[in-house]
């Protein structure tokens, strides 16, 4: 059998709440800067947790030749469609398109969209019959009809940004979307690298993108009591392994990468930024909103991503560095995630865990659900270029349970070469990608 196709990463870009191009955010996040604020997507001061990662002053024009092509668009797919273009354009493909549009393909970790709250509401509200003390349907259909928006509804689904995408650059190859929570676009990029590297697509644009900036959305993870309620300054709520750390912050956004078969690059003069040599999947098949308290699905997923990557955990470089520089923590900030990653990590590297750097960028962008693993994933391919580290910021009071290198609170220089990304979700899912420097 022949060796299966190097696949490299060719163009990257996000859309997030500490900005809207790769420039900016990369240089807030070295700064250590925070997106957190208190909420305006709608009126949360009555919810327990009132702040949150937002995305300002989101410009779809600024991005797209024509953005009324996307009038109907809700927020998460304007984010996937904003951070797709820069994407495409640092691939090259703006003014050189793919040739053959059967061989470009899309798979993303997209989540739903937002509901149309208000008018839901109004309509449970208009068809209620106080009488029978239930809803009338026949009364909520006619409610229903003259306030709710049908392409609002149908923008609601999942697979909707995927549509979008396929639209505006003519993708016409194998097209996925899978949702499995906080590890989907994790999940999406290695899938993508498997079509890849089995020949079934020469292009794939792969990420995520969500928002659950929503009552809904707030509403169930305050019900899990996952997020933060912090009383204090916002940007001081998102505190990854520290003791007193009481929950994530909920952001929004996208990232969104091209990923290419080395062959099909080179032909065509493309310049690739980093490459993808591994990945890894599991399930707890534990608890749905449990992790397996010993990590075994975590580090699973790892251990068969740096298998696939050719690289064994516990052993060195020839200059005695561990084979992986950086790890990527998916690092939420609830005193389940954290302390749990942290003993995977110990599983997965042994005795060099401890010399292994690993932060949570979770701490100033938000947790974007279905996207974090996605905007993560670029940032250990700028990571790897730069030479840089991100920090965990508010990294005030270390949990003394916690004993591994958080990168605490400012930004360090480094050898980067090689880097592990992890994403976790509820119910178990767990995902796992290697990135490394690309050398010809």
């Amino acid at each position: 059998m022949s060796a299966p196709e190097r696949i490299v990463v060719t163009g990257m870009g996000w859309i997030t709440p500490l900005g809207h191009d790769l420039d900016t955010v990369w240089s807030r996040l070295m700064k250590g800067e925070s997106g957190m604020a208190p909420t305006t997507h709608f009126d949360a001061k009555t919810f327990p947790t009132s702040f949150a990662a937002e995305v300002r002053e989101l410009d779809l024009a600024k991005f797209l030749p024509d953005a009324s092509r996307h009038a109907s668009a809700g927020p998460n797919t304007q984010f996937a469609l904003g951070a797709a273009a820069q994407a495409w354009k640092q691939a090259g493909f703006d003014r050189s398109p793919p040739k053959d549009p059967r061989r470009v393909g899309c798979y993303l970790g997209a989540g739903e969209g937002v509901l149309d709250f208000d008018n839901y509401v109004g309509s449970n509200l208009g068809g209620w019959d106080a009488a029978q003390n239930k809803v009338d349907g026949k009364r909520w259909i006619e409610v229903a009809m003259q306030c709710m928006d049908r392409m609002r509804e149908i923008e609601q689904e999942p697979n909707m940004p995927l549509a979008h995408l396929a639209r505006e650059f003519r993708i016409r190859g194998p097209a996925f979307n899978c949702l499995t929570a906080c590890a989907a676009s994790t999940q999406a990029i290695g899938e993508a690298f498997s079509i890849l590297r089995r020949g079934d697509a020469d292009v794939m644009v792969s990420g995520g993108t969500h928002t659950m900036i929503h009552p809904f959305g707030v509403t169930g993870f305050n019900r899990l009591t996952a997020l933060s309620t912090f009383k204090g300054d916002p940007t001081k709520a998102s505190r990854p392994f520290c003791a007193s750390r009481d929950g994530f912050v909920m952001g929004e956004g996208s990232g969104i990468v091209i990923l290419e078969t080395l062959s099909h690059a080179s032909a065509r003069g493309a310049t690739p930024l980093a490459e993808v040599i591994g990945y890894g999947s599991s399930a707890d098949a534990f608890r749905i909103t449990d992790i397996q308290p010993e990590g075994r699905g975590a580090a699973a997923a790892m251990t068969q991503s740096l298998r696939q990557a050719g690289l064994d955990p516990q052993s060195t470089r020839p200059d005695g560095r561990p084979v992986v520089d950086y790890i990527s923590a998916h690092g939420t900030g609830t005193k389940e995630n954290d302390s749990i990653e942290s003993r995977a990590v110990k599983v997965v590297f042994g005795e060099l865990a401890r010399r292994i750097p690993m932060s949570s960028i979770k701490s100033m962008m938000g947790h974007l659900i279905a996207a974090a693993g996605a905007v993560e994933f670029i940032t250990c391919v700028l990571s790897i270029r730069h030479g840089m580290l991100p920090p965990t910021i508010n990294h005030h009071d270390p949990d003394p349970s916690l004993d591994l290198d958080y990168v605490p609170n400012s930004a360090r220089k480094a050898q980067v070469d090689t880097c592990l990304s992890n994403s976790f979700g509820f119910g178990g899912q767990n995902d796992a990608v290697v990135v490394t420097r690309f050398a010809a």
